[in-house]
């Protein structure tokens, strides 16, 4: 279950981490063209936990593609904690990737003959972290997603769920601001589902980690509190949960 509304909302209100301003994206040229984006508005502040819902070929994955810093808007800007993304070189972009976001996929993305633990320290390797505080950090992370006890395990000898878990230990082990969750479920069961909602539930509220995370499954967006809609490229609905934080 996720947070309640009055520990969160004056306090977050007036902090919005993510801001996206008639962004639109255009792919190709000519008759080609396709407009995945048409000018869209979204706001995403500290401690919201959002799911973006849509069928295919809403533009919900792009908008995660550009929230991610993995592309641009064509048209419009992409604000972030007051940094306006547009004025940005590729490597400063980068570096604020690498520094603010963390990322959990729908297939896992682990190194299948790499033991949990090393998969989770590759963030901080990146990042030129000595081998003693990534194996603190890593440790910690792991232990943080209940996998206390797993580390030398390899991807092949752990659960889908579990997995998942090592996903994201990877993804939080740099302290990220927001994380990025594309179908975190998708390839799990629903045991495995409802365990990894409650932990990314857990992740947003005692850790203060702001989530956006796209999903097609009406069930695993009740746990977010908040639902945005997309539909033709432009958000069609955007509703706070009954069960909001």
């Amino acid at each position: 279950m996720s947070c309640a509304d009055s520990e969160r909302t004056a306090d977050v209100s007036s902090r919005t981490v993510i801001s996206l301003k008639g962004v639109t994206k255009i792919y190709g040229k000519g008759q080609a063209i396709t407009e995945a984006l048409r000018g869209i508005d979204f706001l995403v502040t500290e401690g919201e936990f959002v799911a973006v819902m849509g069928p295919s070929g809403s533009g919900k994955s792009t908008c995660m593609n550009i929230l991610g810093l993995l592309d641009t808007p064509t048209v419009g800007t992409y604000t972030f904690k007051n940094i306006e993304i547009g004025r940005l070189s590729r490597n400063q972009r980068a570096l604020l990737r690498r520094h603010y976001l963390g990322f959990v996929f729908q297939g896992f993305n682990l190194l299948n003959r790499t033991s949990a633990l090393e998969n989770v320290e590759l963030p901080l390797i990146y990042r030129g972290f000595p081998a003693t505080v990534r194996r603190a950090s890593a440790l910690r992370s792991l232990e943080m997603v209940g996998l206390h006890g797993w580390e030398t395990h390899t991807p092949g000898e752990l659960s889908g769920g579990q997995q998942q878990r090592v996903a994201i230990a990877r993804a939080i082990v740099t302290e990220p601001a927001v994380l990025l969750a594309d179908e975190p479920t998708g390839n799990l069961d629903t045991i495995h589902s409802r365990e990894i909602m409650e932990l990314l539930i857990s992740l947003n509220c005692d850790q203060g980690i702001t989530v956006v995370m796209i999903t097609h499954e009406p069930e695993m967006a009740a746990y977010a509190s908040r639902v945005v809609h997309f539909r033709d490229g432009v958000v069609e609905s955007d509703v706070r949960n009954g069960r909001a934080s």
